[in-house]
């Protein structure tokens, strides 16, 4: 790849001749630039596109619309750009047109599971938050490409406020999660108030904000930006390098701003076939994660939104990315590999089987070198079983006003709270069967 300052000081020229490169580093001058159109994009990177292939990816852009920081086009090895993962996340395919059978607009039904503006309830203790609609950049592997570009769907305040009444009037909602678009594009301001807010809310816990901006916009990480961030603790920031390229001197010094402030980072990254699928390159972005002080926290099977098909793998290359990592590398650095449920069944965990067999009294395990081991389970080990009475229980919880939930799914069943014995999807077809007879 040719140096930094060459790339910048090509590309800001290319872009506007007028001493730009003199404003790289301000995010409003890079975000008052970004690259939306094919034309610009090629001027800037200095390439050209084959007539057909153009016609193609100018309907692609009529769809899904394109949007590049000019630092993040900065990082495009052009020599080898068809190949680089760089470009392959922010400038848009063709394939992005073939539309499989199994797609879908709306993969994790946040549409539905919508109770009030901007809000997404689909875990009983937690809530995602849609407070913005922009961002930096457009990446093409987004699984909200329904929603990008689409000025219509920007919060509005009226909105912002019913879905902080939502949270304000649930008191099971301990963790509040910021998305949209990227919070981190609101004016401080705005995020200040909607941070005041939810700090106000004694029953929220803890707020994250997910947010690509460390990766594709680096300079908005201000200090003004993080000083006013601190002051909103506990706040956790999820990040989403996916690639070890993208870990850049400028969002290296972004993290640390984040991190030196005191505020927690961790990392999603999403699968993407022949851009990240690879267990070497995986542990690489993880080391450097965690050099950074940003611990990884998930990996993403690629979602079932329209447009996507060419980015995902098989399950089992996840499956064999976390193998090759689980003992060969800190057990912190390895994140945990999800499909996030069509339909908004939520998160599900996928790991390689160590659990080889188990009786009455022992278990039989393997570690990662293929080691066979077993542990013997206690032989007087008396359980407890939970009633829900927790005012005559032997087992000290010592927090005030400790309440348990009730309970869902799999976890009712185990408990001993009601007599719940089997769960029943609604409308299958063997319930409408059982209710014919």
């Amino acid at each position: 790849m040719i140096s930094d300052t060459t790339t910048e000081q090509e590309i800001a020229d290319r872009i506007t001749p007028d001493n730009a490169v003199a404003r790289w580093t301000d995010w409003r001058w890079q975000t008052g630039h970004a690259i939306r159109d094919i034309t610009t994009f090629e001027r800037a990177l200095g390439i050209t596109f084959p007539p057909d292939e153009r016609e193609v990816l100018e309907q692609t852009v009529e769809q899904f619309p394109l949007s590049v920081t000019p630092y993040y086009l900065s990082l495009i090895d052009r020599d080898d750009y068809r190949n680089d993962p760089i470009f392959m996340q922010c400038f848009p395919s063709v394939q992005e047109l073939e539309v499989e059978p199994y797609d879908l607009s709306d993969p994790l039904a946040e549409d539905r599971d919508h109770p009030a503006p901007c809000i997404t309830h689909r875990y009983p203790d937690r809530v995602l938050f849609l407070v913005s609609n922009v961002c930096a950049m457009y990446c093409r592997h987004c699984t909200r490409k329904r929603r990008v570009g689409d000025v219509d769907s920007i919060p509005s305040k009226e909105e912002i406020e019913a879905g902080l009444d939502y949270i304000r009037t649930h008191p099971a909602i301990r963790d509040v999660l910021l998305s949209g678009g990227d919070p981190l594009m609101l004016p401080d301001d705005l995020l200040d108030h909607i941070l005041t807010e939810l700090d106000a809310i004694d029953h929220v816990e803890v707020v994250r904000i997910g947010t690509r901006i460390p990766v594709v916009l680096p300079y908005r990480i201000t200090p003004g930006l993080v000083s006013m961030l601190s002051r909103h603790q506990p706040l956790w920031i999820n990040t989403h390098f996916n690639h070890p390229a993208e870990i850049t001197a400028s969002s290296e010094e972004a993290l640390r701003r984040l991190a030196d402030a005191g505020i927690p980072l961790g990392n999603q990254t999403v699968l993407l076939a022949n851009v990240n699928d690879c267990p070497r390159l995986q542990r690489t972005l993880a080391h450097k994660l965690v050099k950074n002080r940003v611990r990884p926290y998930y990996l993403y099977q690629c979602d079932l939104s329209e447009g996507l098909s060419h980015f995902r793998t098989s399950v089992a290359k996840g499956v064999e990315i976390i193998e090759n990592m689980i003992g060969h590398t800190s057990g912190f650095c390895v994140p945990t590999y999800v499909i996030d449920a069509p339909g908004g069944g939520g998160k599900i965990p996928l790991t390689p089987n160590y659990l080889i067999s188990w009786s009455d009294h022992k278990v039989v395990l393997r570690n990662y070198e293929g080691v066979i081991t077993t542990y013997q389970e206690p032989a007087n080990y008396r359980p407890i079983y939970c009633e829900g009475n927790c005012p005559d229980c032997t087992l000290q919880l010592r927090e005030e006003n400790a309440e348990e939930p009730g309970q869902v799914g799999i976890a009712r069943l185990l408990s001993d709270l009601d007599d719940t014995s089997t769960l029943v999807p609604e409308n299958t077809e063997r319930m409408e069967r059982r209710t014919d007879a």
